[in-house]
């Protein structure tokens, strides 16, 4: 996903599993969620998928009266995500706009793993909206607390074990296959 500027992937780790996080940010004609479907991530832990997709659906949003064909192209990339739609605990709207003319809408939507239980369901915070016109999504993750053992090793300069760890290093670094980079 290197090179596409409307899509943010964040990497952790807990015990010793490394998780991906994903945010999205569309433009009008979709292209960030068409870049996506038509690329194949071999990327196979996704955690979250976020965004404020700029699709209104009446599948998440309660006042919306139509279903969009961006919302299947949504809900392809999250498939193959291993992501399903998460449900907020309360409903609320998640864009309001400063027009009177226009609608308060949902377009800011999250995708969860659908096998960790305890992420089933985000918060929409509308107190922390402050001057923006969107209200903010979250979600508590557990992360596990792991001790990590370490040891310190010193190598003296130019002995033999210098010089042996320096070309095993060397050998193992032409060895690495480079050909998907």
């Amino acid at each position: 996903m290197e090179g596409y500027r409307n899509i943010s992937c964040v990497s952790f780790f807990n015990c010793r599993l490394v998780h991906f996080l994903i945010n999205i940010y569309p433009d009008s004609s979709q292209s960030a969620l068409k870049y996506l479907k038509n690329t194949e991530v071999n990327i196979s832990s996704f955690l979250i998928m976020t965004g404020d997709f700029n699709i209104r659906d009446n599948i998440w949003d309660l006042d919306f009266l139509h279903h969009s064909l961006h919302s299947n192209i949504l809900f392809k990339v999250a498939d193959s995500l291993d992501l399903e739609l998460s449900k907020p605990t309360e409903y609320f709207l998640t864009r309001y706009l400063d027009n009177q003319q226009d609608s308060n809408l949902v377009i800011d939507l999250m995708f969860l793993r659908p096998e960790f239980m305890e992420h089933n369901n985000h918060f929409i915070h509308l107190d922390w909206r402050l001057t923006s016109n969107h209200t903010s999504l979250t979600i508590n993750i557990s992360i596990s607390e792991e001790h990590v053992q370490t040891r310190r090793q010193t190598l003296v300069k130019n002995s033999k074990e210098e010089e042996y760890f320096l070309n095993k290093l060397i050998d193992t670094i032409k060895e690495i296959n480079t050909e998907n980079i």
